[in-house]
């Protein structure tokens, strides 16, 4: 059969059968029905001619007869839009399955002759391979740009089908496209069109590197044979469909990153099934090909690899395998993953079965005879506390104050004679506070914690509730009657605390909280309840840069060890639960033989030295196998404290009272910081925008500080109440506004008592008084007492997270208030209504000034490096110019009714400074700086025209007031590229005053002084926290 049209008609349809031919072009549809398959081939010769007709297909499968009616062996031109074609339901069975093969080429243009071989090449392969899982020859055609393989099938035209013929085209597709050549996965719908060889292929113009070509049949075997159901779904199942997700999955594992860690390159990666498949360029299976491997992470993270080639598992699942051989070690670790998941569920039920009251965790349970004996070698020889402390530090970075705390709280409850000590830690949400207790409570026995929140009617009503229980409140708000429990628990901690309640049917019922329980808290800012706080000991977190430093460090270390070196629980953990275990066994009554000779700096709050004789005890209580003991009659065991005792409770204690808390204080740490910089500031009055340039806070985190504030029906104290050193005034002041005018506004001035404060601050110390027989009376000694609460005040400054703020220093201070944001605020009325007509007003003002601060000035640099208002230089007395209606100050050293206001840029340095001429500013002798012929000179009366001298001091601070208005946008300039230099570069560009010292690239123009490089390294520091 030497016409190619004829063959394929021939070989694609059957004698009778109705076939459908479509004819394209750029415009129009031209479609007819046939049954004379003479009649086809002639009409479609004559139609193949046309030029404008890019292609001419046919339907492949069996179509309703009742279709020939529509156009009878006719082609008609140009469909119209009520002219219908074959559509899927018109499909009687499927006769075919359809394989093309398409060069990746840009659309609308025909293949080169390179593409086109590809295509050829990849169809013989896809070919052999089929052939190799059974299937019969196909027919392999040219498409004119591609190739086809069409495979007899003889399937029902449904869902199944359709759905069998798409995973099929999939799994093709998959294995063998690549990016030269692709499968088309559309041929899947029933009434597919598909080329009829014999006609030409037109894409696009026809060149010589990429012509139109006429398709034919290349190879059809004869006789067809049936490709049956069993071969499809064999081929179907080669790739798997989405795998239910496993343990195994939900490790993390993304494959992308996987393969090239372990050396496997990828040639190729596509979406599959929501996942992404990949196509590897080398097969790790086997040595004898290179091509046909394939991996696939669907969208649950279930992991597919195998290959197509059928020595090599023709696809099936291989994943394990080649994990097994780059990962070898895998197996031993997931072996001991699941012993530890293993033990972990046990635990998780035998915690469950707890809370349900299924068993009775109050009962000790027996120790191990190895944790016994190491538990007394710790107990008789070592060191309890230090072992604590380490086991703690091997879960949790820094907080050793707090682990301090919460170990010497455990203790209490096996001291007899102790009012029990309760711990509440204080500090910002998210920096470690409950990660504290979680990982301190792993050392107390699991029958004497209670974990999670209660409620006050859970704590009376739990059955396995057991005496010496830990309770932890963590950052939840606590109840009115949760805290009146707290109360009770903490006035009355060796006794049970009762409530009797009436149940349904009106009976009283007695319910019981078990005796000697201690509460740890964690607060934001307290419970919010004085009382409540009175009664514990009050730690803070630690909160500073460097903690932030070490923890990050520590959680990195963490992220990169493997699930084998992760250990559940260390040695050093369950060592500690065993010497709780043996300290419960019995209770002690410690004896501190040196309490007279305790001293304390203030004893005011009589629960602070009861506090602190509780913490002797409970550090002796730990270490009552190396003290001197003796038992009474009755059986009570005796244990005497010793001064190695006082000394751990008062390191405990001092901490507290300075830098890692607030016991007698009850200070917060923020209230503490920001006490720590009032104080380094050292001024007399103050307002809440001269904190806001020292610390670079809001103001309503600095008003809230100060002042208090409510939340949620609980009041929070401010430093107002709690330090007796702050105190403030309500006053008005005026304010120059820009356009000229001059507005009167409230605001508030704190007053700061410098040695009220210093006094006040020492009140937590205490010292061991030195014995009669050394000569020393016994009553105590005041210049220990001086000692003792200089030193640690000094201390706490000295350790206090505070920035430095050398503007605010003693010499500088200023302590009229009337100096405020842009410098032309002036105090007009006091709180008492007084204001500046009345007699003797400006008197008292200007005297209420100390004469050595009278001619200081005050320039503010703010922390943060943002913009602030200048302070300028100002006296005590005011008067108004008429031109602008600037209020404006004078020294007492200037000539009467002259005001001056100054600018660095007006002025210029002396040839040589004149030391017996009289500053204009503050009246000093020594003038270093002589004012030009600027405009306001010359504006002057004639009398008052000469040049005014100031000298170096005054001169430097209106430099610094200038420069602090003069700042960039927050980002605009990049220290990092600066450099210092040497030579002589001019002078700043961002304030114009000073030398330049640093310089950016020279394409950027970038010159500052030292002043304005270090408010800008600030800023960046802060705003990169």
């Amino acid at each position: 059969m030497d016409d190619p049209l004829c063959q394929a008609v021939t070989l694609l349809t059957s004698k009778g059968q109705v076939v459908e031919v479509r004819a394209l072009t750029d415009q129009f549809i031209h479609s007819g029905y046939f049954d004379n398959h003479d009649e086809l081939v002639r009409q479609v010769a004559a139609l193949d001619t046309d030029p404008g007709v890019q292609g001419i297909y046919l339907t492949l499968n069996e179509v309703n007869p009742a279709l020939l009616s529509r156009r009878a062996n006719r082609i008609k031109m140009r469909l119209g839009k009520k002219d219908a074609t074959t559509s899927d339901t018109d499909i009687l069975r499927r006769r075919w399955l359809p394989i093309d093969i398409d060069p990746i080429r840009p659309s609308g243009v025909s293949s080169s002759d390179e593409e086109h071989g590809r295509a050829l090449e990849k169809a013989g392969a896809i070919a052999a391979w089929l052939g190799e899982m059974g299937f019969p020859d196909p027919i392999l055609a040219d498409s004119g740009n591609g190739a086809h393989l069409l495979y007899r099938i003889d399937l029902p035209n449904d869902e199944e089908s359709t759905s069998l013929v798409r995973r099929c085209l999939e799994v093709l597709d998959i294995l063998f496209s690549d990016r030269f050549v692709t499968v088309d996965t559309a041929n899947i719908n029933a009434a597919r069109i598909w080329k009829l060889y014999g006609t030409v292929s037109r894409k696009g113009d026809n060149t010589p590197d990429r012509p139109h070509r006429q398709s034919r049949i290349i190879d059809a075997p004869s006789p067809l044979e049936v490709a049956g159901p069993d071969l499809l779904e064999r081929l179907a199942a080669r790739i798997p469909t989405i795998p239910p997700e496993t343990n195994e999955d939900r490790s993390g594992l993304v494959l992308s990153r996987w393969l090239p860690d372990h050396g496997i390159a990828v040639a190729s990666e596509k979406s599959y099934l929501g996942g992404t498949l990949f196509v590897l360029a080398e097969c790790p299976f086997s040595s004898s090909h290179k091509d046909g491997a394939f991996a696939i992470q669907f969208a649950n993270g279930a992991i597919h690899a195998g290959c197509h080639h059928a020595s090599c598992g023709g696809g099936r699942q291989r994943w394990q395998e080649l994990r097994a051989r780059f990962e070898p070690d895998r197996v031993d670790r997931r072996e001991r993953w699941e012993q530890r998941e293993s033990v972990w569920r046990k635990e998780r039920a035998k915690a469950r079965a707890e809370s349900e009251g299924r068993i009775d965790p109050a009962a000790p349970a027996s120790l191990a005879p190895d944790l016994r004996a190491e538990a007394m070698e710790v107990l008789q020889h070592g060191d309890p506390l230090a072992l604590m402390l380490a086991a703690f530090a091997q879960e949790h970075v820094g907080d050793e104050i707090l682990a301090r705390c919460l170990i010497l709280s455990m203790a209490s409850q096996a001291v007899k004679n102790s009012d029990g000590l309760h711990v509440s830690v204080t500090g910002e949400s998210g920096k470690g506070k409950t990660h504290a207790f979680r990982k301190m409570l792993r050392q107390v026995p699991d029958r004497l914690k209670v974990k999670g929140t209660v409620s006050n009617k859970a704590l009376y009503y739990m059955k396995d509730l057991a005496p010496r229980s830990v309770l932890m409140s963590d950052d939840t708000e606590l109840s009115d009657s949760i805290q009146e429990i707290l109360k009770s628990a903490t006035s009355n901690f060796n006794e049970p605390i009762t409530h009797t309640t009436v149940t349904k049917d009106l009976t009283c019922r007695v319910c019981h909280i078990p005796e000697r329980c201690v509460w740890w808290i964690a607060k934001k800012e307290g419970t919010g309840d004085d009382q409540v706080m009175n009664r514990m000991l009050t730690c803070w977190i630690d909160e500073s840069p460097e903690q932030d430093a070490r923890v990050l460090a520590a959680k990195q270390r963490k992220e990169q060890l493997d699930p084998a070196s992760l250990i559940p629980e260390s040695p050093e953990v369950r060592v500690c639960r065993a010497i709780w275990e043996v300290l419960y066994e019995q209770m002690f009554w410690v004896i501190i033989p040196f309490s007279g000779r305790i001293r304390f700096h203030a004893i005011n709050n009589r629960r602070n030295p009861d506090m602190f004789y509780d913490l002797i005890k409970s550090h002796t209580a730990l270490s009552f196998m190396q003290r001197q003991q003796k038992t009474l009659p009755d059986g009570t065991l005796c244990v005497y404290a010793t001064e190695a005792d006082f000394a751990a409770a008062n390191e405990v204690f001092t901490l507290l009272n300075g830098t890692s808390g607030g016991q007698e204080s009850k200070l917060t740490r923020k209230e503490a910081d920001l006490l720590a910089v009032i104080q380094q500031a050292d001024r007399a009055e103050f307002t809440i925008q001269d904190l806001q340039r020292l610390t670079g806070w809001s103001y309503s985190s600095i008003y809230r500080t100060i002042k208090g504030y409510d939340s949620r029906g609980k009041n929070y104290t401010g430093l107002l109440e709690k330090c007796p050193a702050l105190s403030f005034t309500d006053r008005t002041v005026t304010i120059k506004e820009e356009e000229g005018l001059s507005v009167r506004r409230r605001t508030e001035a704190f007053a700061w008592d410098r040695e009220l404060y210093q006094f006040w601050a020492g009140g937590g110390a205490c010292w061991l008084d030195r014995s009669p027989k050394d000569g020393d009376s016994g009553s105590g000694s005041f210049q220990q007492l001086q000692q003792v609460s200089s030193s640690f005040a000094a201390d706490a400054g000295n350790e206090s997270d505070v920035l430095p703020c050398s503007n605010f220093t003693k010499g500088e201070d200023m302590r009229d208030n009337s100096v405020q944001e842009d410098g032309c605020f002036q105090q007009i009325q006091d709180y008492t209504g007084k204001n500046e007509s009345e007699p003797g007003f400006q008197q008292g003002a200007q005297n209420s000034r100390s004469a050595a601060n009278e001619n200081r000035f005050l320039t503010s640099e703010p922390r943060s490096g943002h913009s602030g208002s200048p302070q300028h230089l100002i006296s005590s007395c005011t008067r108004t110019q008429d031109a602008g209606n600037v209020q404006e100050t004078r020294s007492p050293a200037a000539k009467p009714d002259t005001s001056w206001t100054i600018r660095a840029v007006d002025y210029k340095p002396l040839d040589v400074p004149e030391m017996n001429v009289a500053c204009y500013v503050c009246g000093k002798k020594g003038a270093w700086f002589i004012e030009k012929l600027t405009p306001a000179r010359r504006a002057r009366p004639r009398d008052q025209g000469g040049p005014r001298r100031i000298c170096r001091s005054c001169y430097q601070e209106v430099v610094k007031a200038e420069q602090m208005t003069k700042q960039p946008l927050l980002g605009t300039i990049d220290v990092s590229s600066c450099t210092r230099v040497t030579a002589d570069v001019g002078r700043c560009s961002v304030c114009g005053l000073a030398k330049a010292a640093w310089a950016g690239p020279v394409n950027t123009g970038v010159k500052l002084c030292e002043h304005c490089y270090g408010r800008e390294v600030r800023a960046r520091s802060l705003s990169s926290g």
